[in-house]
C-alpha cells in the first residue's frame, strides 16, 4: 500500500482526500485495464471513468464554469499511475484535450465539454510538428481565413488520442504577425472532412498516438478559441494548468516503484538473509524515499499556487515537471536494479515502468526546457531587483543634492 500521509500536509483540503480514497477504490476495482488492444482500452478507460464521475475534475462545467481544481488533477493521475500508466493517460488526456476550452472558450463552444466530462468523447490536444516541438512559436500548419471559415492546411505529429479522439484543438499559424504572435487556436471535430490520419506511431510503452494530416480542411471561423492571434498564449496557459500533473503522474510511477523495490528487497534471499539486510541496499531505499517526499513538495506547491489564484505558475509547474520526472526516472532505474535479472523481463511491473516513464521527460517540454523556463524567471527576477536598486540609488542621490 503505497504511503498516504502526504495527504495530511497543509496543501489539501478534506476533499482531497475523500478524492484520493475514491479513487484508490476505483483503480483497486479496475486497474491494470487489459492492454491488449491500446484503442479499445483507452476508450473503455475513459468511458468507465466518465460514468464514474472523475472526469468532472477535467474541464469547467459549462452551466457553472468554476476554475479546475489542479490539486485534484494531480491526485488522480498520482494515483491512476501507481496502478497503470494507460490508466493515467486516458485521464490526462481528457484534461489537456479540452484545457483550452475550459479556460478560453465560449459557451458555445463549451457545450463540448458535456461531452468529454462523462467520458462520451475523447480529446486530443494538437500542438506538436514534425519540425517543431519544444518550440512552439515556429509552428506551420497554417489556418487561412477565408470568409467565414478558416481553411487549414499541414501536420501535426505526436499527438496523443490521435486517431480514437472525436475533437481536437489545433494550434495553427494564421499569421498576425511573425513567431509567437501568429498563431490561433481552433476545434477540429474528428469527421471534418480534410482530417486524415497519416499514421499510427508506435512507443516503448503503447499508447494511442498518431501524425495527422490536414488538407484543405474548413472550418467555421466560429471554431477558433480566443482571438486571433492568441494561439500560443492559450497553449501556454494550458501547459501552466497541466505541466505540473505531468510530474504527479511519474511520482505515481515512482511510488509503485519504491513498493515493488521494498517488496523485492524483503524477500530476496541472500545468503542468510535477504536483499534489504545489505547497507547499499538500504541507501538505495532511502534515496527513492527522499526523492520522492521531494517531488511531491515540489508538485503540490505548485498545485496549491494555482488553486489559490496565481495567474501563472509557470516557475513553480517547470520545477514540478523537470525534478520528478527526472527523479522517477532514477528512482525505477534502482527499482530495476534491485530486481536483478527479473526487473528487465518483458511484463515484470518495474520494467513496465521502466518503459513509461521515459516519455515523461519529454512530453508538455522536455527536462532542458524546463531548466530554461526556471533560469529565465530567476535572471528575469534578478534583472528587475537590480533596476529597482538602480532607480532607489538615483532617488537616494536626489535626495542629498536636495537637502
Amino acid at each position: 500500500m503505497a504511503d498516504t500521509t502526504f495527504l495530511t500536509w497543509p496543501f489539501f483540503e478534506e476533499k482531497h482526500r475523500e478524492l484520493a480514497e475514491a479513487i484508490e477504490t476505483w483503480c483497486c476495482e479496475n486497474l491494470p485495464a487489459d492492454h491488449s488492444d491500446t484503442d479499445a482500452a483507452c476508450i473503455k478507460l475513459v468511458n468507465d471513468l466518465g460514468t464514474a464521475g472523475f472526469l468532472k475534475l477535467t474541464a469547467v462545467d459549462p452551466a457553472d464554469p468554476k476554475p479546475l481544481d489542479v490539486r485534484s488533477l494531480c491526485i488522480m493521475r498520482e494515483t491512476l499511475a501507481r496502478h497503470d500508466g494507460l490508466g493515467d493517460f486516458a485521464f490526462a488526456m481528457q484534461g489537456l484535450g479540452t484545457g483550452a476550452i475550459s479556460l478560453f472558450g465560449t459557451p458555445e463552444q463549451q457545450q463540448w465539454l458535456n461531452k468529454t466530462r462523462v467520458g462520451q468523447t475523447l480529446s486530443a490536444f494538437a500542438l506538436t510538428e514534425p519540425d517543431s516541438g519544444s518550440d512552439v512559436a515556429n509552428i506551420e500548419l497554417s489556418a487561412i481565413r477565408d470568409g467565414d471559415d478558416y481553411v487549414l492546411n499541414g501536420e501535426k505529429t505526436w499527438i496523443s488520442n490521435g486517431g480514437i479522439a472525436g475533437l481536437y484543438v489545433v494550434f495553427a499559424r494564421t499569421g498576425e504577425a511573425p513567431g509567437a504572435k501568429g498563431i490561433s487556436a481552433f476545434i477540429v471535430p474528428a469527421d471534418t472532412p480534410g482530417l486524415t490520419i497519416e499514421e499510427r506511431l508506435d512507443v516503448m510503452a503503447p499508447h494511442p498516438l498518431a501524425r495527422l494530416g490536414f488538407k484543405q480542411l474548413r472550418i467555421p471561423a466560429a471554431n477558433r478559441i480566443g482571438g486571433a492571434g492568441e494561439g500560443f498564449k492559450i497553449s501556454m496557459s494550458v501547459l501552466d494548468v497541466f505541466r505540473c500533473t505531468v510530474g504527479a503522474a511519474a511520482l505515481g510511477f515512482a511510488r509503485r516503484a519504491l513498493e515493488e523495490a521494498v517488496a523485492r528487497a524483503t524477500t530476496r534471499k541472500l545468503g542468510d538473509g535477504v536483499l534489504a539486510d545489505m547497507q547499499m541496499v538500504q541507501g538505495h531505499l532511502a534515496e527513492m524515499a527522499i526523492d520522492i517526499d521531494a517531488s511531491a513538495l515540489l508538485i503540490y506547491r505548485a498545485a496549491w499556487t494555482k488553486d489559490m489564484g496565481a495567474a501563472r505558475v509557470s516557475r513553480e509547474a517547470a520545477m514540478a515537471k523537470q525534478f520528478a520526472t527526472d527523479q522517477a526516472q532514477q528512482i525505477i532505474d534502482k527499482a530495476v536494479q534491485i530486481h536483478g535479472g527479473e526487473g528487465v523481463r518483458s511484463g515484470n511491473t518495474v520494467e513496465k515502468l521502466y518503459r513509461e516513464i521515459r516519455a515523461l521527460r519529454i512530453y508538455e517540454g522536455a527536462s532542458d526546457v524546463q531548466k530554461i523556463i526556471v533560469a529565465r524567471q530567476l535572471l528575469s527576477q534578478e534583472g528587475r531587483n537590480a533596476g529597482t536598486k538602480r532607480t532607489q540609488g538615483h532617488l537616494h542621490k536626489g535626495q542629498a543634492a536636495t537637502s
